[in-house]
């Protein structure tokens, strides 16, 4: 999202404003505060970002990148097939787990309450991201991609659920949905279909 490479300050102040955001909110954390624990100023701040609404947007793009890289590395580990859809869900249990303050992006939504802020293209450009990569991976199983939709508004569905919800069990659950649904659609896989032998009873 920068035309340039970030300067030490500029990555001091960006990895500062990113723990503060997540675990204490976007509105509650000033750039006065990003500033003085970064060791830098306001002006640097301000010279290097513009503004704290894109020192948002691109705290949620690194974070963004981060958990395509996470899921990528967790669906690198299986073949195409039932089990690398239902691994897609074992990876966002996973990253919930080791991030307590549930999904950025969900909380990031809830507060920043307007279209026009940087972070919103982010947040959709993620959630348009997970979609097509359960699409993706529904045809790769050779499924419709339309089941991938399907999957995704369970894996949302979760995180919802867990983050605002306090459930959690609620990926599991969705898991759990997920494989019921995966069973429910006749697919080989990637397999050949099932013959009779000769001879057989027809």
């Amino acid at each position: 999202m920068l035309s340039r490479p970030m300067t030490p300050a500029g990555e001091r102040l960006l990895a500062t404003a990113s723990e503060l955001f997540y675990t204490r909110g976007i509105h509650a954390v000033g750039v006065d505060l990003i500033a003085e624990l970064a060791g830098t100023t306001k002006k640097t701040l301000y010279d290097r970002f513009g503004s704290k609404d894109n020192l948002v947007a691109l705290y949620l793009w690194r974070r963004f990148e981060r958990w395509q890289a996470f899921v990528e590395e967790r669906l690198a580990a299986c073949p195409p097939g039932r089990d690398q859809v239902l691994t897609a869900f074992d990876a966002l249990a996973e990253w919930l787990a080791a991030n307590l303050c549930g999904c950025a992006f969900v909380n990031a939504n809830a507060e920043i309450g307007r279209t026009d802020h940087p972070g919103v293209a982010v947040i959709r450009a993620e959630k348009q991201w997970m979609r097509e990569r359960y699409e993706r991976l529904a045809r790769d199983a050779g499924l419709p991609a339309a089941l991938g939709t399907q999957l995704h508004l369970l894996h949302e569905g979760a995180i919802v659920t867990r983050t605002a919800g306090g459930h959690d069990d609620a990926v599991n659950t969705a898991k759990a949905a997920a494989r019921e649904l995966l069973a429910t659609h006749q697919c080989t896989f990637g397999q050949p279909p099932a013959t009779k032998p000769e001879g057989g009873p027809s």
